[in-house]
């Protein structure tokens, strides 16, 4: 139940080999922040040689209790961390909004130096039911996750994945610094 006395924050997790001042992560930060949104873009330990209970403990630090205020952004290997993160919360909980950009629960056949974090992947059944607002975000040309993977996953989660063409794997170095898709998710 979000009660007047609910406030919206949010977090913005990076997925491997990023950092908080990478990509679209500060453009995001700073539209929700102007949007009264506190943010936080943490920065995960070790992200070229990510260790997955370093992460989570990362995640679950910033992230902290969720509620109907709850906001949570995340891309590639942190939307993996953030679903454990969710999947390992006891008893009844409600995130107020879950953007999953680049997400996958599968080991990536481009990147199989990551097949140690991902191991057996996460069980996702029944998430999205303690989630008001759920979106997944592909792009049509993702050269490290596959556009089956995130597309298996938002069916899993019980949504369908948004197509965004042409933004491969969401990097600056794809041309991608804003992330309109992911603001828009958070603002409906």
């Amino acid at each position: 139940m979000t009660t007047g006395t609910t406030r919206r924050r949010a977090s913005i997790i990076h997925g491997y080999g990023a950092s908080p001042e990478d990509h679209w992560f500060g453009w995001l930060a700073e539209q929700f922040e102007a949007d009264g949104i506190p943010t936080t873009v943490p920065a995960l330990p070790n992200p070229l040689d990510p260790d997955p209970a370093r992460w989570a403990e990362a995640v679950r630090a910033d992230v902290g209790t969720v509620d109907e205020g709850s906001v949570i952004v995340a891309h590639s290997l942190g939307c993996l961390t953030v679903l454990r993160h969710l999947r390992s919360l006891p008893g009844s909980w409600r995130l107020g909004a879950l953007v999953l950009v680049s997400g996958f629960v599968d080991p990536l056949p481009a990147l199989p130096a990551l097949d140690r974090y991902v191991g057996d992947g996460c069980e996702v059944a029944g998430l999205g039911d303690h989630i008001g607002r759920l979106t997944v975000i592909r792009s049509d040309a993702d050269p490290y996750v596959p556009p089956g993977h995130t597309d298996r996953l938002a069916g899993l989660l019980g949504v369908p994945a948004e197509v965004v063409p042409g933004a491969g794997h969401f990097l600056a170095s794809d041309g991608v610094t804003s992330l309109r898709e992911a603001l828009a998710a958070v603002r409906s």
